[in-house]
């Protein structure tokens, strides 16, 4: 294994300089330097001592938890068109029902809607990429256009509809779709 790129990655996380290490590790910047294009390998005590000054224990370091992904494309949304309501709704983060939040891409045709979505907890965001939306909460609309944005706490009775037609980037957390 090489660690030369791992042990870079998180000095620089956290902030430090190859010469500041080497300071709070009492080795040479020149040793340090080596070690992280691979050109020496440390012993275990000493690799230890250098994982201290990161942060680190040995077994977070040597670790091999696959991460997570973080950009996501056409290819990973989940699309669900609704003929009836005149609206496609894409997941645009896979499996986000297991986070706080799940933003989705909601596109409503002219005269769509959303189903009214009964009070719940949590709350909701969305910004309108393109067209208007009338935001229904309770017994009061509010409209959105383009470049605009709107919040509300889930606690009423809401929905989105749309006379001409809009695409909205939504955020909801809890999930709730």
């Amino acid at each position: 294994m090489q660690i030369g790129e791992k042990l870079k990655r998180q000095r620089i996380l956290m902030g430090l300089t190859q010469e500041e290490l080497a300071d709070r590790t009492e080795l040479s910047k020149g040793f340090i330097s080596q070690l992280e294009r691979d050109l020496t390998s440390p012993s275990i005590s000493t690799l230890t001592d250098i994982l201290q000054c990161l942060g680190m224990t040995l077994g977070e370091f040597f670790s091999e938890e696959p991460e997570d992904p973080v950009v996501f494309g056409d290819e990973d949304y989940f699309v669900k068109e609704d003929e009836t309501l005149k609206n496609t709704i894409e997941w645009i983060i896979p499996n986000a029902q297991k986070h706080m939040m799940e933003p989705i891409r909601l596109t409503i045709a002219p005269g769509g809607s959303t189903y009214p979505d009964n009070p719940h907890e949590g709350e909701e965001f969305g910004y309108v990429l393109r067209g208007s939306v009338d935001i229904h909460l309770g017994n009061h609309t509010y409209r959105a256009k383009k470049g605009e944005s709107f919040y509300y706490s889930s606690d009423k009775r809401h929905s989105l509809s749309s006379r001409s037609g809009a695409l909205i980037l939504w955020v909801s957390s809890p999930p709730s779709f």
